[in-house]
């Protein structure tokens, strides 16, 4: 064994003990777990240079995909090779792998008690202020022009309408940029949009993993990693349209919660796909699932990753992300008033929903603050309005 091994495996234990800890302790979106990983590598550790991290989070906002966990992968390349870069990431992604599954748990054999209904009574539309906000958020940074509201309005409606396949959305708002901002037709100078920095319940029944169900798990999951443009946000009208009406997997309510503990646990808001899984197919639901939504980073990551740094100015490159950034925002609006049907249906939903948006406009308020905050509220108003609310269920 030569002695330039033993430092090569001190740098992988310590790159690995990081990104564990990053991933149990990583509250309160993107931006502030890529803020975190700048302070704490390049002025702390010293790992990377400035300008290496910033060409990581330029290079990791155009790609499809969570942009924490793509930054983590990114720089674990950078620090400790192809290798390096599996071990960081899913080491990055393992804690909020084993909290999101333990939920999933609970949830399979607690769902049915009257506080979890209450909590999620409460919570459901507490969520659809969170997306909505989110989505302004999404809308301020990175709309720019008559083109892209006119894409967002178009998938907003076929969300809404049809319900079609969202990568459809996806791929052709793409073709629709590339035409009208890349260089195809004219040579005109194309701007890469802003990327987000933000970033009675049924009861459940026991979850079965057979074969055919986990390899749709996966192959599901994978797609939607594949193409969440904008935000982890963007995974919501995937799963709506294939786990809700497609597969019949999950009911809306469900399906409500599944987002709502994407969005109070640790890490990206995708981790929603290892509830799904669990409820789905029990553990090795989560497991695939999991394995499909995150495999794409790495993939685009470790391939995609060194020839975008070479052409991400290239105005086709960006015209065809403006325009898949633009049906971000309108898939994204769909799933929401699609979702609001079923999350608000009584007159205290609806104030939790008006009041939780105006919180979130006038104050920064942490995701699991405001989740806290309304389940509070459902414990203590759901027993005298249950009869109610079931009638609306």
């Amino acid at each position: 064994m030569t002695t330039a091994t033993f430092p090569e495996r001190s740098r992988r234990v310590e790159l690995a003990l990081y990104f564990l800890r990053l991933g149990f302790l990583g509250f309160g979106g993107p931006v502030a777990l890529v803020g975190q990983m700048e302070r704490e590598l390049v002025n702390d550790r010293k790992w990377l240079s400035r300008e290496q991290m910033r060409e990581a989070i330029a290079i990791c906002q155009s790609l499809p995909g969570p942009l924490a966990i793509q930054v983590g992968i990114y720089v674990a390349w950078l620090r400790c090779g192809f290798w390096g870069a599996w071990l960081g990431g899913w080491c990055f992604i393992l804690p909020n792998f084993i909290i999101v599954a333990a939920l999933g748990a609970l949830y399979v054999y607690l769902g049915d008690l009257q506080p979890v209904t209450a909590i999620f009574y409460g919570v459901s539309p507490a969520v659809i202020a969170l997306i909505l906000h989110s989505c302004y958020r999404l809308a301020k940074l990175g709309m720019e022009d008559w083109l892209q509201w006119a894409i967002a309005a178009v998938c907003l409606v076929i969300t809404i309408a049809l319900q079609a396949e969202v990568a459809i959305l996806f791929i052709g708002a793409g073709i629709v940029g590339i035409l009208y901002y890349g260089s195809i037709f004219k040579r005109t100078p194309a701007t890469l949009p802003g990327v987000v920095l933000v970033p009675a319940a049924t009861a459940p029944i026991a979850p079965v993993a057979t074969a055919s169900t986990l390899s749709k798990l996966f192959l599901f999951f994978l797609k939607a990693g594949a193409l969440t443009f904008g935000s982890g946000l963007v995974i919501v009208p995937f799963l709506e349209q294939g786990l809700v009406q497609q597969y019949s997997w999950l009911d809306e309510r469900q399906f409500l919660i599944a987002v709502a503990i994407g969005m109070i646990s640790p890490g990206p808001v995708v981790i929603t796909a290892t509830f799904v899984g669990y409820l789905v197919a029990g553990f090795w639901g989560s497991l695939v699932s999991t394995i499909g939504i995150f495999l794409p980073s790495f993939l685009l990551v470790l391939i995609v990753a060194p020839l975008l740094a070479r052409h991400r100015q290239n105005a086709n490159v960006q015209g065809f992300v403006k325009g898949a950034y633009a049906a971000a925002i309108g898939t994204i609006l769909g799933a929401c008033i699609l979702l609001g049907r079923i999350a608000i249906g009584d007159w205290l939903t609806v104030a939790i929903g008006i009041a939780s948006l105006a919180v979130l406009f006038r104050w920064k308020v942490s995701n699991p603050l405001l989740i806290a905050a309304t389940a509070v509220v459902g414990l203590i108003a759901f027993p005298a309005l249950q009869p109610a609310w079931v009638m609306v269920k």
